[in-house]
């Protein structure tokens, strides 16, 4: 975490900066020189007020998921309470477009899932993301489908996010949003449908 007094207007060069870096050339090789330049600072400001690499690619997944979480938040606010699905929706949509889509984005974040296995704190990042994902999707399925199922249905569309969304990033081509939003659909309606009353 950055320490208190650190100007604001530092902490999303310093993160746009990072970011860069590691789309240029990856992690291991964003060194605290690489960034420094990059964002036109010295590199004693990183290490004074980051305490170093670590530290400040901590506060740049931080970042990231608090944009990512301000995507969510006022996607769903444009939206029905009882409209579920499109609520759904609109939580797959926040993970495949936008700022989540961009290049430096999708590098850094590939990168940090691998440095997150073996780092204690940016596991707990991770961990804090996945159950924030899971608790949006739980709200809604909890409407539509009994609280087990519903607790299973989440943890699919959760894994089929992260799968296609890792595809995505290792393809050329990127993240395809429309592709994911019909698979992840297609799932969906086949577990509501198993869950639809009986008519005569």
């Amino acid at each position: 975490m950055p320490k208190v007094g650190m100007p604001d207007i530092r902490k999303p060069q310093l993160v746009q900066a990072t970011m860069a870096v590691i789309e240029r050339v990856g992690l291991h090789a964003a060194s605290i020189a690489l960034i420094s330049r990059e964002a036109g600072v010295s590199t004693g400001i990183i290490n004074h007020y980051f305490g170093g690499k670590h530290g400040l690619l901590e506060e740049t997944m931080r970042a990231i998921l608090r944009q990512h979480s301000i995507t969510v938040t006022q996607a769903l606010a444009k939206l029905p309470k009882n409209d579920h699905q499109a609520r759904i929706n609109a939580i797959v949509n926040a993970n495949f477009l936008g700022f989540q889509a961009e290049s430096q984005v999708v590098k850094t974040w590939l990168a940090f899932w691998t440095y997150s296995m073996h780092d204690e704190q940016l596991h707990r990042l991770q961990r804090v993301n996945e159950k924030r994902l899971l608790s949006h999707l739980k709200i809604e399925l909890n409407s539509l489908l009994p609280r087990h199922r519903a607790n299973q249905v989440a943890h699919g569309i959760a894994a089929l996010i992260d799968g296609i969304w890792l595809r995505g990033a290792l393809n050329p081509a990127g993240i395809n949003a429309e592709q994911a939003r019909l698979l992840i659909n297609d799932y969906l309606d086949i577990q509501l449908a198993q869950h639809a009353p009986m008519t005569n």
